[in-house]
């Protein structure tokens, strides 16, 4: 597993109880997490992005083409008494249907019309949770988005395309409850080396798509259940 558990007990629901050790990576050096803040066109809205795995992290320290080092801070989230909304537990649906409240996977009328829907059947009220875990749709994983409103990709396939991006698992903090509940361990700051990790994020990306442009042209994809069918 990626993420450290110091304690390996679960709720009925699948939230974590403890404490777990999470990696935020940056081109900033001082960073201070606060509630309320954060882009809103993010993939699960406002709030603070970290990941399981420091080598990700890494990556996405340098993911922006600045030609700058980047730094990973890590942290200790005390997940006792937190509602985490697991999305890797939900349909992939409903995590499709939350990127599309906040990020645009077209820009047609078409897609702006049937979006509403898509997120009204299969969208999920995220407003109670403390955090929320999945998927990072970077640029692979939104090619997946992008391609399936575009009615290229069928439904039976989605998982399998999202298992071969190899592109990790998020968590964002969202509640005033979860960020005082995440300290910063400052001694383990870490410096990223620009060329090194840039160079390892677009060799995932570029692996990542080639793999699903290859599942999607297929057999396998029959573009039978689609997005326009699904509503």
């Amino acid at each position: 597993k990626n993420i450290c558990y110091r304690t390996c007990l679960y709720k009925e629901k699948g939230e974590t109880m403890g404490k777990i050790t999470l990696f935020h990576g940056t081109s900033e050096k001082i960073v201070v997490p606060t509630n309320g803040l954060g882009e809103k066109k993010h993939d699960y809205g406002m709030g603070f992005y970290l990941t399981g795995n420091i080598d990700l992290a890494k990556e996405w320290a340098v993911c922006k083409p600045n030609v700058m080092n980047g730094w990973v801070h890590q942290y200790e989230l005390d997940t006792d008494d937190l509602k985490i909304l697991n999305f890797q537990e939900k349909d992939v649906l409903s995590w499709l249907a939350e990127l599309m409240k906040h990020r645009d996977a077209a820009d047609s009328k078409r897609y702006r019309m049937l979006s509403k829907r898509f997120i009204d059947k299969y969208g999920i009220d995220t407003s109670g949770y403390d955090v929320i875990k999945g998927w990072r749709a970077n640029a692979s994983y939104f090619y997946i988005a992008k391609e399936f409103v575009r009615d290229n990709i069928d439904i039976d396939i989605l998982e399998e395309l999202l298992s071969l991006g190899g592109l990790g698992i998020q968590y964002c903090i969202k509640s005033e409850l979860a960020y005082s509940k995440l300290q910063e361990v400052k001694e383990e700051l870490l410096s990223v080396d620009y060329t090194e990790f840039r160079e390892k994020y677009n060799q995932r990306d570029i692996s990542a798509r080639q793999r699903m442009r290859e599942l999607v042209d297929s057999d396998a994809n029959k573009v039978t259940k689609v997005f326009s069918t699904l509503l």
